[in-house]
């Protein structure tokens, strides 16, 4: 399988990606933790069929530490039991963020739990992580961008 465009190669598209780069700068340098910043792209990846993302977001979180059993259950984490209460607000978050046509919105409720877990700033970050990988999904199911060849720390 081959991308329809190649993004990086093309003017237009390259300056996109870079700002969208810029953003998740800083989201990796806010105190929302990396273990969760993974795990909310990961949700994101599978729900959006972003094989790209998913594999490049599984690889890096187990590059820092992530153990295998989260990972395969990241798709199911509302039955596991191996996700804090913070991960699982996070995850039901990014979920309904990501299909707000779904439930009409984020839930109060859903809303209600996140701000249990994190404070302001985590907040921003974690709505602002939702609308970037969301963007970096649809970008690469659009491209069709082929998945499987990522290597941790290839983009930095």
């Amino acid at each position: 399988m081959e991308a329809r465009l190649d993004h990086f190669g093309n003017a237009l598209g390259a300056k996109v990606l870079k700002h969208i780069d810029s953003a998740n700068k800083v989201l990796a340098a806010s105190t929302l933790s990396h273990t969760t910043q993974e795990l909310v792209k990961i949700r994101a990846g599978q729900i959006n069929g972003c094989g790209f993302c998913t594999d490049m977001h599984t690889k890096d979180a187990a590059h820092a530490g992530e153990t295998p059993q989260r990972l395969h259950l990241v798709a199911t984490w509302r039955e596991a039991t191996v996700f804090t209460d913070a991960e699982r607000a996070a995850l039901e978050l990014a979920e309904q963020g990501t299909r707000p046509a779904d439930a009409g919105g984020v839930d109060d409720e859903v809303w209600a739990n996140a701000a249990k877990h994190f404070d302001e700033d985590q907040l921003a970050a974690l709505i602002s992580l939702i609308a970037v990988i969301n963007a970096d999904n649809r970008i690469n199911v659009i491209d069709r961008q082929p998945a499987g060849g990522h290597r941790p720390g290839q983009f930095g």
